[in-house]
């Protein structure tokens, strides 16, 4: 049976209510497992694939042996697992009583390949580095759960972009290992239009650099990656939130200047560009018939990345059999694209959603 919700109604949790409702949970472990010959989709191997991740919790096995608790949180484009441990994401779900709280749960937030402190271009290989997709990136994750966690089932997986996409993926690659899938800010669909030519201008941007070097650069192309950092701007902006940033001309100004600097400082060019062409063959529309696992697949109305308008969730979501929808329409709260990151806006969908998905095996 496929269950539809279009929220309709104007957001009213403020960000101080929120604010005092973020918890404490327990610290974080964190770790590298290696992966010993990883062979990607495009035929290339790297002896050791490393994988950072971070894990929140104890697993809980059921007669059978099987772990029942675990959730899976994947970051977006250009994240970490570590970005989800701030007092917004983890504090609003991971405290005790809260809807994923760590003390019943085994939380697990990796490092995508080529993100974070996993295993990147940066590190040396720089253009030689395996180009690896969303399809590599999955099967990691699943090796690191099962080889270096020896987690063998997901009650969720919950991700945020490109960690929205992977849902999909996980939901098609591995229908029988988790029990829901939550993806937030995405479409189940090949990147195409507006989405696509914004991803395809970033890595230009990079490329068409003189000082790029076909990777080779011993100095960040610094004009070519500031091109690659404003389009990203402008691909996940919320016009709203940015004239609240900046609602004069200087302010706009040193608003944009400081944003530019921070980024500047924490990005390279080849770790940029393959992440962004990593999303080249996703299209898990083909195959949606074979997921299994409930979903609940949550935009927003202001999210310019994946726009209502082109109606492209209506049109897929029919043929997920355990399938709904939610708009969140826009409002103070909401953050256009990075709404996605904010539970104090769908956290209580996410908490029906897992209540109404209990099976037998779910923990009390």
């Amino acid at each position: 049976m496929k269950i539809w919700l279009r929220v309709v109604l104007v957001l009213c949790t403020s960000a101080a209510s929120h604010a005092a409702l973020a918890a404490e949970y327990p610290a974080p472990t964190e770790a590298d497992f290696v992966v010993r010959n990883f062979r990607f989709g495009t035929g290339e191997m790297l002896p050791e694939l490393k994988l950072h991740y971070r894990t929140i919790g104890t697993p809980r096995r059921d007669a059978a042996g099987v772990v029942r608790n675990a959730v899976l949180i994947l970051h977006g484009t250009g994240g970490s697992g570590g970005g989800f441990l701030n007092q917004t994401f983890a504090g609003g779900l991971f405290g005790a009583g809260q809807i994923l709280d760590a003390t019943r749960y085994l939380i697990v937030l990796p490092d995508g390949i080529g993100h974070g402190r996993s295993s990147k271009p940066s590190e040396g290989l720089h253009a030689r580095f395996p180009k690896y997709t969303y399809d590599d990136m999955v099967r990691a994750q699943h090796a690191l759960l099962t080889d270096g966690l020896r987690v063998d089932h997901l009650r969720l997986v919950l991700g945020t972009s490109m960690g929205a996409m992977h849902c999909w993926v996980w939901g098609e690659m591995y229908p029988d290992f988790v029990d829901a899938l939550v993806p937030l800010a995405s479409a189940p669909t090949e990147i195409a239009g507006r989405n696509r030519v914004m991803r395809t201008m970033i890595m230009d941007s990079i490329t068409r650099d003189p000082n790029y070097r076909n990777g080779e650069y011993t100095e960040q192309p610094r004009q070519g990656l500031t091109g690659a950092i404003n389009l990203l701007m402008m691909m996940t902006s919320s016009p709203l939130q940015w004239h609240k940033s900046g609602p004069t001309r200087d302010a706009a100004d040193e608003w944009y200047e400081n944003q530019i600097k921070s980024r500047l400082a924490s990005t390279d060019a080849n770790d940029m560009l393959y992440q962004y062409n990593a999303s080249r063959d996703y299209d898990p529309s083909p195959s949606l018939d074979r997921i299994t696992a409930a979903v609940l697949a949550i935009n927003s109305a202001d999210d310019v990345v994946n726009p209502p308008e082109l109606g492209l969730m209506e049109k897929l979501m029919p043929r997920v059999k355990r399938g709904r929808y939610i708009l969140i329409p826009t409002s103070e709260q909401t953050r256009g694209h990075g709404t996605h990151s904010l539970p104090a806006v769908w956290g209580k969908y996410l908490e029906q959603f897992l209540k109404e998905n209990e099976g037998a095996h779910s923990i009390r």
